[in-house]
């Protein structure tokens, strides 16, 4: 039986997490708001963490003070924290994700393989909605979905975004990726993957109808991640993408 420690274990994404490790067969334990996290990490077999980029290197720390695997599924993460995630996979295994959902990582590898075939005459838009509660924008997943896509084209998403767009904007970039985030009542997640190409048109979605989705692939995806070697690992090598 394998150990799984909860970061923000009281939350609504804890408590989802709790109930997928039990359905799982696993065991968990957990740590809220103000918790001794070292003390955590060094009674589990691997964490799973969704509560705040500020958190993150404390956390990370424990982690690799307990060498204890991690999973990050945290979102509005900053250039500096992909920088300590990567120096902590020195030493233990971190797999780090926008997105656990299987579904979302699957659309993510066929959005890359559509995005590889489709020339840049083919417009690509993310357009995503959360509940009104979530605090970053474009989600963590539609920031996945983005990468996937740039991957396909070989470009740099960094460059080649578009976002935020208002007033006279002007006609849209060639080969840019356009990303729309909308926000109201309590939508778990709904993203959409739109090639808009010459009179013809592909949409590629996945709607989330529950947080339990994202719960029991974190699961799944800790339960991988313990039997890895330290170093970064991603949700595709989970399914074997």
């Amino acid at each position: 039986m394998t150990s799984i420690g909860i970061i923000g274990s009281e939350g609504r994404m804890g408590v989802a997490l709790a109930a997928a490790i039990s359905e799982a067969g696993q065991r968990s334990c957990g740590v809220d708001k103000g918790g001794n996290v070292a003390k955590l990490a060094a009674a589990a077999d691997v964490l799973v963490d969704f509560s705040s980029p500020a958190a993150l290197e404390a956390t990370l720390d424990a982690c690799v003070a307990a060498r204890t695997a991690i999973v990050v599924g945290t979102t509005g993460l900053e250039d500096r924290h992909h920088y300590l995630i990567d120096d902590a996979a020195k030493d233990i295994a971190v797999l780090q994700t926008g997105n656990t959902s299987l579904g979302v990582t699957l659309l993510a590898h066929l959005v890359r393989e559509a995005a590889s075939r489709l020339d840049a005459d083919w417009d690509i838009e993310i357009v995503e909605m959360h509940h009104r509660n979530k605090v970053d924008a474009p989600s963590g997943t539609a920031l996945l979905l983005g990468q996937a896509a740039a991957e396909g084209r070989r470009i740099d998403l960094a460059k080649c975004s578009e976002r935020g767009r208002d007033g006279v904007t002007g006609a849209r970039g060639h080969g840019k990726i356009g990303f729309a985030s909308l926000r109201g009542g309590t939508v778990a997640g709904d993203h959409d993957v739109i090639f808009a190409g010459p009179e013809e048109m592909i949409t590629l979605g996945h709607r989330a109808e529950n947080r339990m989705i994202f719960a029991r692939g974190a699961v799944k995806a800790a339960l991988w991640l313990v039997r890895q070697k330290p170093g970064r690992y991603t949700m595709p090598q989970v399914l074997g993408l």
